[in-house]
């Protein structure tokens, strides 16, 4: 079965640094979605940075460009979301998901518009001044 973990979430301060991690196992296939979402109680899940496994491509809201960067291990089948300068806003619970390719890979409201999709159990990152 298809597992999907995530890990290295916190507490840290405004200003501090996170790097989460995702691992997937099992998804056999070659090209995929793999991303991050996040969400705050009482408001919809958002999507955050993607890869498309296979072709390389990223994408990250333009909103976090200049603080997050998205880098993958192939042979860990792990992605990795570096946080940096992280603020109050970003206060969430961080989840990692896994789904087709449909075009591309990014996002369709609170998910990647593709079928089949696996999720983490989420991560929480908590900023504090």
């Amino acid at each position: 079965a298809v597992q999907v973990e995530e890990s290295g979430g916190g507490s840290v301060q405004v200003g501090g640094s996170l790097k989460l991690s995702c691992k997937v196992s099992d998804y056999e296939r070659e090209s995929y979605c793999m991303g991050w979402f996040r969400q705050v109680p009482g408001k919809e899940r958002q999507g955050v940075a993607s890869i498309e496994v296979g072709r390389g491509r990223t994408y990250i809201v333009p909103s976090n460009r200049d603080r997050f960067t998205l880098s993958r291990d192939n042979a860990k089948n792990t992605l990795y979301l570096q946080m940096t300068d992280l603020k109050l806003e970003d206060t969430a619970i961080y989840s990692c998901e896994v789904a087709t390719v449909f075009f591309d890979c990014t996002f369709d409201g609170s998910e990647f518009r593709g079928a089949g999709h696996y999720w983490g159990q989420g991560t929480q990152v908590t900023v504090s001044s």
